[in-house]
This record gives structure tokens, C-alpha cells and sequence, in this order.
């Protein structure tokens, strides 16, 4: 069997926001994903990471797909459309389109493709019924694209409702913790034929809340409406944390 390289693309889903490790390194679901799957295989797999967070779903396709491809994956993930769909007037179709580039390129490239949803945060959030709608209607549209190619793999978040509950959520209420990110590994080794750690599907870890009332505006949701009116974004000036292989080896 041919060595497994997998590349993830993405926003902070991918990259791994909130899931931090006591060092401040960020983690996430594709790192836990990489080592667990060198555990089921028994094998050394190489893993990269080109997501960076605040990303729109276009801008990583332009910007972080064919530096991905470059890297000759046998294996790519693709998430995108979390940060499109906080904004009111992002054509759904377009970004869906995105999708369709990636899994364009990667039978191009003879690539196999996994594709993720992201969880859905809307039943803590400000705006809840505008995210869960879209978010919805985001679901549906990238699982039409998909839906006559049993090849691609899938690891659809979204519709999990256990992971929309609050055990699985940071501070933040927008980025899953460490217990989100262990379920959405755990989905995505059992879309690829794996049994992952039965501990990886329940929250291991009673983790902080966060603030609640005013101190959450003004500790998460004004710095995000600031970014929004000066068009900044959480990702500026940051590099992908693993923009070439580096190896998992089984523990």
C-alpha cells in the first residue's frame, strides 16, 4: 500500500482554533486525524496543514489549494464557508462553488478528496437562526455537488447534533474545544474505514464555559464586528502552521 500523505486546507475549523495545548500551540481535528489514522495503519504518514484562520471559502481555494497540490497528496481535505456564512448577503451557490474547484483539481491530480461540514455553532450564538439557515442551506448545496461520487470521502458535521451542544464548544461559542475537535477526528477516521478511540466520540473533559451577558460582547463579539467594519481578518500576516510534510508516526 502506498505511503499516505495527507494535506488539509481550510479556516480556523482546519487550522485548529480552540483547541489550544498548554504551550499555546493550536491543535485541532486534521492533527488528532493524522496521528490516529498512523495508529489504525500501523505506518508513518505524512501530514500538512495550509489552513489559516478567518479564511473565506474562495480565498482558500486561490490561495492555499495548488500549494497544497504541489505537495503530491494521496489525500486532501477541504472545509470551507464558515466565515462566508456569518455574512448576511455571501451567495450560497458561489461558495458551494468552491467545492466543486476542489474536487475538480484533486481528480485532476488524482487526489482523493475528503470533504468536511463544519459544526454548527448557532444554538449559542447571537443571530442563531440566520447562521442555523444558512448554514443549512450551505449543507445542502455541497452535498448536491457531491451526491453522484461514492469516491469522495464524507464527514458531514453539520447535521450532528451532539456536537452543536455546548460540552463541545470554547469560550468563544464560535470554535469547538478540544472534545469538538476529538469528535470531528473521530468522524473523519470512521469515513475512511477506520475504528477510532471510542473516547474521541464523547467530551473526555469538562472545559470552561466562558463568559456569558455583556463581558461575552465585549470579550468575543465586538472584536469580531471591529474586523468586519476595518475588513481585517483573524488570519492577517499568519502562516500555515505545517506547509510541508512532516511525519506522524504510530504511538
Amino acid at each position: 500500500m502506498a505511503a499516505v500523505r495527507f494535506v488539509a486546507i481550510g479556516d480556523s475549523f482546519t487550522e485548529g482554533v480552540g483547541d489550544e495545548l498548554p504551550d499555546g500551540r493550536v491543535r485541532g481535528w486534521a492533527d488528532i486525524t493524522a496521528q490516529g489514522w498512523a495508529d489504525a495503519t500501523g505506518e508513518t504518514i505524512q501530514y500538512a496543514n495550509l489552513a489559516i484562520r478567518g479564511k473565506l471559502a474562495w480565498p482558500i481555494v486561490e490561495q492555499q489549494l495548488e500549494p497544497a497540490l504541489a505537495l503530491r497528496p494521496t489525500h486532501l481535505s477541504f472545509n470551507g464557508g464558515g466565515n462566508d456564512m456569518l455574512r448576511p448577503r455571501g451567495d450560497i451557490e458561489h461558495i458551494a462553488d468552491a467545492f466543486t474547484r476542489v474536487l475538480r483539481r484533486c481528480d485532476e491530480e488524482g487526489v482523493t478528496l475528503i470533504v468536511l461540514s463544519g459544526a454548527n455553532p448557532s444554538a449559542q450564538l447571537p443571530m442563531g437562526k440566520m447562521v442555523q439557515r444558512r448554514g443549512d442551506e450551505l449543507s445542502a448545496a455541497v452535498v448536491r455537488r457531491i451526491a453522484d461520487r461514492p469516491d469522495v470521502i464524507r464527514a458531514l458535521n453539520w447535521p450532528d447534533t451532539e456536537l452543536s451542544s455546548p460540552p463541545y464548544w470554547s469560550e468563544d461559542r464560535l470554535h469547538m474545544n478540544a472534545n469538538g475537535h476529538h469528535r470531528v477526528a473521530a468522524r473523519v477516521l470512521h469515513s475512511l474505514g477506520f475504528e477510532p478511540p471510542a473516547s474521541w466520540w464523547a467530551p473526555a473533559h469538562d472545559l470552561p464555559t466562558g463568559p456569558s451577558g455583556l463581558a461575552y460582547y465585549r470579550e468575543f463579539v465586538g472584536p469580531w464586528v471591529r474586523r468586519r467594519v476595518t475588513r481585517t481578518s483573524s488570519g492577517d500576516g499568519r502562516l500555515p502552521k505545517y506547509p510541508t510534510w512532516v511525519d506522524r508516526s504510530p504511538q
